[in-house]
């Protein structure tokens, strides 16, 4: 298996969003750190997988467990320790408004995406670790915790799996694609709404899964085995660590509008780029939903 020395060697190239990346050496260290923390907080996931019996409910059907809050004490304190001045904004314990653009380094946390999953002992779940720097998502670090499978990529340096660098696939056609999709969970005024689109995909493609949990549903966007994937009302922790993924596989991720910064927009699609526009065709009766 290549390195990440290795793999990340090759020149960076220019992202979707047409701005000369930075050069991705300078955040392998962060990328490395963001790995050992992740898979401290995964050895801990994996003890207690489908075994936990303090399960509360933070919303409707929203579950946090003692497993969550120590995975992500266990991450920050990893972080922390190598770059003590970077801010962090984390799953558990977030409250009100989230500014987003940060004032310098900023992490991104969800200690376990995918925590019904997880209660239940039903892969996958994952841990999903960002890095933001002022408006810019720069790394993203997400682990399959049941397969140990690992997603990395640095901004500019390209995505890789498990170290194998990653492409997203050459589907063209939409009746072709194999989509992924989360179904709304704490809200449900729209559901009806969102079941038609899902309808209409249905329809129009091969299939459409849903693993509940939208870190790895991007990663497998970036790796090629989904061409797409949309969802509303998801967190930035959701989907900042996919969304670099993405992007440096050669994805494209925007809002159902093909606009706007979905990681803090609640809502998010993302594809290989060639099937965007027919996903936001499909999607427009949902452009001003966001849950």
């Amino acid at each position: 298996m290549a390195s990440h020395e290795e793999n990340t060697a090759s020149s960076p190239r220019q992202d979707a969003s047409g701005v000369p990346p930075w050069p991705a050496q300078r955040y392998e260290a962060e990328r490395d750190v963001a790995v050992r923390a992740a898979r401290r907080a995964a050895h801990l996931i994996r003890m207690h997988a489908g075994q936990v019996g303090d399960v509360r409910e933070k919303g409707t059907h929203d579950l946090v467990t003692h497993v969550d809050e120590e995975a992500q004490r266990l991450i920050i304190d990893t972080l922390r320790s190598a770059f003590p001045g970077y801010d962090v904004l984390a799953e558990e314990g977030t409250g009100g408004r989230i500014d987003p653009v940060a004032g310098g380094h900023r992490w991104i946390i969800d200690p376990i995406d995918g925590t019904t999953n997880f209660t239940h002992g039903v892969p996958p779940y994952a841990v999903s670790i960002a890095l933001q720097r002022g408006d810019t998502l720069v790394l993203g670090v997400v682990l399959d915790v049941a397969r140990d499978e690992l997603f990395t990529a640095i901004r500019g340096g390209g995505a890789f799996a498990n170290g194998v660098r990653v492409r997203v696939s050459r589907t063209a056609a939409l009746a072709e694609g194999l989509l992924a999709t989360g179904f709304p969970y704490r809200r449900f005024e729209h559901l009806d709404a969102y079941l038609g689109v899902l309808r209409q995909f249905l329809l129009k493609t091969r299939g459409v899964r849903r693993h509940g949990v939208a870190s790895i549903d991007l990663a497998y966007v970036a790796c090629g085995r989904f061409d797409g994937f949309f969802e509303t009302g998801l967190q930035p922790w959701d989907v900042a660590a996919g969304t670099v993924l993405v992007i440096e596989a050669g994805g494209q991720v925007t809002d159902f509008g093909g606009d706007g910064n979905p990681v803090f927009d609640r809502q998010i699609v993302a594809s290989n780029g060639l099937l965007h526009g027919a996903l936001c065709e499909v999607l427009a009766p949902l452009r001003e939903i966001r849950l």
